[in-house]
């Protein structure tokens, strides 16, 4: 009893130390591993330090949908007790951050419609910000502890999320009271026309579908497409057009003519009937078939 063990702990060591101690408080995941029916969500959203609650949440919502599911404004208010206002505001959220790109296109009946994509990892949630992977840091010194580095490096996000060249927004244009296909369609002929006029004005895709309701304003107007074409190519500036469909833009909205003055419809023409011989006393008189004039027809009335 008198060997003294100079390598045995002076105390009793706590079965946990540290911030591994069950009663220091916090955050405990009880966690179960999905086998179906999930989604994987970045950090990069769903710890966002410049989203609002309600953007980070709409937009775990909207990466768990399947494609073609509608996520427009009333679809989503109808969806969620959040007003159509709140819902407007976290979309704008997430499309500044790269998480929605809305693009308009024309469908195959003539009708442009709004495409909206989802992008789960944005160009700027793939670069390192401090104070954003302190779970992913704790997670590796976890993944160390147990043998070995389990961190799972995310996969590159695909190529329809990096943004392409930056172009400066088109003025807007006048839109037309009545946007059927045939008039947006004869719009569209106009505009892809004027490249046989000037071949400055040759439009893109994009440009033609931007510009194509300011047409159709013209058209319904009763101006007819030759009309149009004139106001857009003549007196152009010498000289490169750097931006042509800007250019078009203006003077489809300044030169944008009154609608056409109010015409009442012609009175229909009065029938003349042909000349017919009085069976009673020949005289002449207008009837759709021959007969008696009108005194002789009352004369047996008067008799009477």
């Amino acid at each position: 009893m008198d060997t003294q063990h100079p390598s045995a702990p002076s105390r009793a060591r706590s079965r946990n130390a540290g911030h591994d101690h069950p009663n220091r408080g916090g955050l405990i995941h009880d966690n179960s591993r999905h086998t179906a029916r999930f989604t994987v969500i970045g950090n990069h959203l769903a710890q966002h330090a410049d989203l609002s609650l309600l953007a980070i949440g709409l937009g775990t919502h909207i990466q768990s949908l399947p494609p073609g599911a509608r996520i427009d404004i009333k679809s989503l208010a109808a969806r969620f007790p959040e007003g159509v206002a709140r819902i407007a505001a976290a979309l704008r959220e997430l499309e500044k951050h790269g998480y929605l790109r809305r693009e308009r296109l024309r469908v195959p009946d003539g009708r442009i419609v709004t495409r909206t994509i989802s992008c789960n990892q944005p160009p700027a949630a793939r670069h390192h910000r401090p104070g954003h992977e302190s779970a992913d840091r704790e997670r590796e010194r976890g993944g160390d502890r147990r043998g070995g580095d389990r961190s799972v490096r995310p996969d590159p996000a695909p190529d329809d999320c990096a943004p392409g060249p930056r172009r400066k927004v088109l003025p807007a244009v006048p839109s037309p009271s009545c946007s059927a296909p045939a008039l947006l369609q004869a719009a569209a002929d106009v505009l892809a026309d004027l490249r046989r006029h000037d071949t400055r004005l040759l439009l893109s895709t994009a440009d033609t579908t931007h510009l194509a309701p300011g047409v159709a304003a013209w058209l319904e107007r009763d101006v007819t497409p030759a009309a149009v074409r004139r106001a857009l190519t003549e007196g152009l500036p010498e000289g490169l057009l750097r931006r042509p469909a800007a250019l078009l833009a203006h003077r489809l909205t300044a030169l944008l003519p009154p609608p056409p003055p109010f015409v009442p419809p012609a009175p229909e023409p009065r029938v003349r009937h042909p000349f017919q011989n009085c069976d009673g006393c020949e005289r002449v008189f207008r009837s759709p078939e021959p007969g008696r004039c009108r005194d002789c027809r009352a004369a047996p009335r008067e008799g009477a």
